[in-house]
This record gives structure tokens, C-alpha cells and sequence, in this order.
């Protein structure tokens, strides 16, 4: 696509104390081979160099924001929104990795679908510098997306890209704590349309797995549930099935943690990874992971450690035991 004759996709930002990992998430926007977009981060009151190294880009597309206060994701995603100037816009992490193509893939489904509101993508789970988990499960249409909409939606929220338009109309709900994204589609699904593709278009870092903030997300997307059957008639199965559900699901996660079994939680979400898929991450991440004189990034410390997978007669990739093995004992 010729960027002077493609849409624009504005990219809103969200960073906080992610000095680590910002600099490999703006890079790989820098990458894409999409060439229309701005990228606007809203830091959300920062202690550590985060702002420093996202202003030590030298690129006009991108754009810095930071006024020391710590407001919530909610208000920074909005703040985005209001803030774009164009015709799409799309979410990014400060600690995820974009695939070169995503944007390029993502604009063309939207342009040639005009009944989708929201796409997401699929994703590969990794962990550190570069050491993949696995991916998780995908839901292409809005009727699989949305199948059981008290138990959660299956659309990866750091792929979200729409128009500008439709966001703007339905801004997240800075009380949504910790499920703004499930709040938003449960708010819309009915008026909305979303869409998924099935390919893998973004790197999702889960370096590990905080039960405080999985009770957090739980508990209020319950009340969201129960506010809703209170106002709407005919909504209180809908709502009870949520509260059981979410409840079991909290009683399982505190058992593993108190059990010290947590990387069960992290390995039970990953599901196998095709050795194509392996092969096209290692690419992408040691592709962002080169400087533009060819040297390795200091501070990344750059190593894809990625396991021998051997494929089983699916074709579908299947971790070896030793690697399985080393994975459990961390």
C-alpha cells in the first residue's frame, strides 16, 4: 500500500515503568510494513526511563505524552482515541511486539469488510527475551467471538484495531478495572460487529501470572453482570452464569498458586505452536533485536530461546519433555 494514498492508523500507546520492554514494542512499529499511521503513547505517571526512552525516537509519526499522573489504562486508551487523527485505531502495549505485517493485514480486512467494527488477531504467548509459550485459541466471527458473553470474549485486546469512529462512540469506562476491553464488547456486542484473523500478528509477553489482578478483573466484570441484570429484564441467568463461572474459575487459580503449581495456569492457556509459526517468530524477534549498524541492542539483551518442537501428525508442535520439564520447574 502506498503510504500517501492508504488510510491512516492512529496506534494509542498506554506505558507504565516499562523501561524494559518499550523500546523492542516502539521498534517493531517502526517495522511495519504498513507505513500510515502515528503512534501516540500516553504514559501514565512513570518512576522509571520509560518516557526517556520513548522520546529518543527521532520519527515524527510518534508522539509523546506525559504529565507525571498516574490515571488508569481506561483514561489513557480514551485520551488516544480523542487524540487520533485517523481513519483507524488500533491498540498497542508497551511491553507486546507487533508482527511487521500486522497493519498492512489489518487495514485491508477493514477495508474490504465494511460491516466489522473490531478486529483483533491471533497471538504467540512469550515469556523474557524472545522464549515462546505457545498461542492461544482463536474465534474468527462475531457469533464465535461472542458465544458465551457472561463467561468472557475471545479477542486478544492488544490487536484491536477499528475505526476511529466506533470508538469515539463507545469510549471504555475508566471504572472497568482490569477488564475495560470485556466491559466495552459487553457493552456493544449487540450493535457491533467484531471479526478475528486467523493468523498470529502480535507477540504477547506474560512473563508470569499475578492473582491479585486476575480476582481484580473477575470480581468487576461480575458487577458489571449484575448491574446489567438489574437494569435490563430478562438478565439474571445471563448474570448468574457469569458469577458461578468466574467464581470457579478465582477458586482454581487461588488453589494453584497457594500450591505452588502457577505455571500450570501459564502453560494450561498456551496451546502448541506449528513450526512455522516458531520459525516466523525467531525471525521477527531477532530482526528487532539488530541495531541499524547491524550490532545487538544493549540493553535488550537479545536471545531467542526458542525449544525443539517436533511436530506431531497434525503438524501441530509439541514440546519435548525435557524442555516441558524445564519449563515446570520454574
Amino acid at each position: 500500500m502506498n503510504p500517501d494514498q492508504s488510510p491512516l492508523v492512529s496506534v494509542g500507546m498506554a506505558v507504565r515503568d516499562c523501561e524494559k520492554t518499550v523500546e523492542i514494542a516502539i521498534r517493531s512499529i517502526l517495522r511495519q510494513s504498513y507505513g500510515a499511521w502515528e503512534l501516540i503513547i500516553l504514559d501514565d505517571g512513570s518512576t522509571d526511563k520509560t518516557v526517556e526512552i520513548a522520546k529518543s525516537f527521532d520519527d515524527s509519526r510518534i508522539q509523546v505524552r506525559a504529565n507525571g499522573r498516574h490515571e488508569g489504562l481506561p483514561h489513557r486508551l480514551n485520551e488516544a482515541i480523542l487524540l487520533s487523527t485517523g481513519k483507524y485505531f488500533a491498540r498497542m502495549d508497551g511491553d507486546d511486539v507487533a508482527y511487521p505485517e500486522r497493519f498492512e493485514r489489518q487495514v485491508r480486512y477493514l477495508e474490504e469488510h465494511f460491516d466489522a467494527d473490531l478486529l483483533g488477531a491471533g497471538i504467540l504467548v512469550f515469556q523474557g527475551n524472545g522464549y515462546a509459550l505457545g498461542t492461544r485459541a482463536i474465534r474468527r466471527t462475531h457469533e464465535e467471538i461472542c458465544y458465551r458473553p457472561w463467561s468472557g470474549f475471545y479477542l486478544p485486546h492488544p490487536t484491536w484495531i477499528g475505526r476511529t469512529s466506533w470508538f469515539r462512540r463507545h469510549l471504555y469506562r475508566p471504572e472497568a478495572v482490569r477488564m475495560e476491553d470485556q466491559e466495552l464488547m459487553l457493552r456493544t456486542y449487540r450493535t457491533s460487529r467484531f471479526a478475528s484473523m486467523p493468523d498470529i500478528l502480535l507477540g504477547y509477553r506474560e512473563d508470569s501470572f499475578s492473582l491479585r489482578k486476575s480476582i481484580r478483573s473477575r470480581f468487576h466484570l461480575v458487577k458489571v453482570l449484575l448491574k446489567r441484570s438489574l437494569r435490563d429484564e430478562g438478565t439474571f441467568a445471563f448474570a448468574w452464569r457469569g458469577m458461578v463461572e468466574h467464581t470457579l474459575k478465582v477458586t482454581l487459580e487461588i488453589f494453584a498458586v497457594a500450591s505452588g503449581r502457577t505455571y500450570r495456569i501459564l502453560r494450561h492457556r498456551a496451546l502448541p505452536l506449528k513450526p512455522a509459526e516458531l520459525a516466523r517468530w525467531e525471525q521477527v524477534w531477532r530482526e528487532l533485536t539488530i541495531s541499524a549498524d547491524g550490532s545487538i541492542v544493549p540493553a535488550l539483551e537479545a536471545q531467542v530461546r526458542l525449544p525443539k518442537y517436533t511436530p506431531d501428525k497434525d503438524g501441530n508442535g509439541a514440546r519435548p519433555p525435557a524442555a516441558r520439564r524445564a519449563f515446570e520447574d520454574q
